[in-house]
């Protein structure tokens, strides 16, 4: 495969002809907030709007997951207007998220805080008023919790039971209404569910947690054991 030479914020890194530009720029070490990207996946998800850019010669900001590189491209990570509409995205997807962060399993390893973290962001609305779901929580399954208030629409969930798992998982309904659910929103205990465990495994956010005394093994998304 040919390498490529790009430019992302004044460095020269290589690459593969046709890359993807996401991954490109985080395999040579530079940081582009995402919550939905999946190296395997293409086309790309596209549905955090995180992974803004801007590229030389183009009038406006693109996502990173949806570009490929090319020989002499001129990247630029963190102008005026990525940080802008990087930082609307991500209020807009707390507005739509249940903040619970002291009770949340998955609190200080979650992708939410993390990104925060790095962009120097706040957990919490600034512009626009919060959007509670308030839909119930499913804990029918023995070995994991769904809780759809905390779900951030990444889609790895339902990719990865598609891939992995019997396919239980899809998105339901259309715009702010769209929800991740199984068929007819039956319980997670009553589908056939073969408990791989590769959506909790995937989920970026606290939507999908092990229960407590079960543990995944890593890269596999596997039950390794319970107590």
């Amino acid at each position: 495969m040919k390498l490529i030479t790009l430019t992302i914020d004044g460095v020269e890194v290589k690459a593969e002809q046709g890359a993807n530009l996401l991954w490109a720029a985080l395999d040579n070490g530079f940081y582009i907030p995402n919550l939905c990207a999946v190296r395997e996946v293409d086309p790309p998800f596209a549905s955090c709007r995180l992974c803004f850019v801007e590229i030389e010669g183009r009038n406006a900001p693109v996502t990173a997951c949806t570009e490929t590189v090319s020989d002499s491209m001129v990247v630029r990570l963190n102008t005026p207007r990525v940080q802008r509409l990087r930082n609307t995205a991500f209020e807009l997807l707390l507005s739509h998220h249940h903040l619970d962060c002291g009770n949340c399993a998955k609190n200080r390893n979650c992708e939410l805080q993390n990104i925060a973290s790095r962009l120097g962001l706040k957990l919490r609305l600034k512009r626009f008023r919060p959007i509670p779901r308030e839909l119930p929580v499913d804990s029918s399954h023995p070995l994991f919790t769904y809780d759809p208030n905390k779900c951030v629409m990444c889609g790895k969930c339902v990719w990865v039971c598609h891939e992995q798992g019997t396919g239980i998982l899809d998105f339901a309904f259309r715009g702010i209404d769209t929800i991740v659910t199984t068929l007819a929103g039956m319980p997670l205990a009553e589908v056939e569910c073969n408990s791989c465990l590769a959506c909790v495994a995937v989920c970026p956010v606290g939507a999908l947690v092990a229960k407590p005394g079960v543990s995944i093994e890593k890269g596999k998304a596997m039950v390794a054991h319970r107590v």
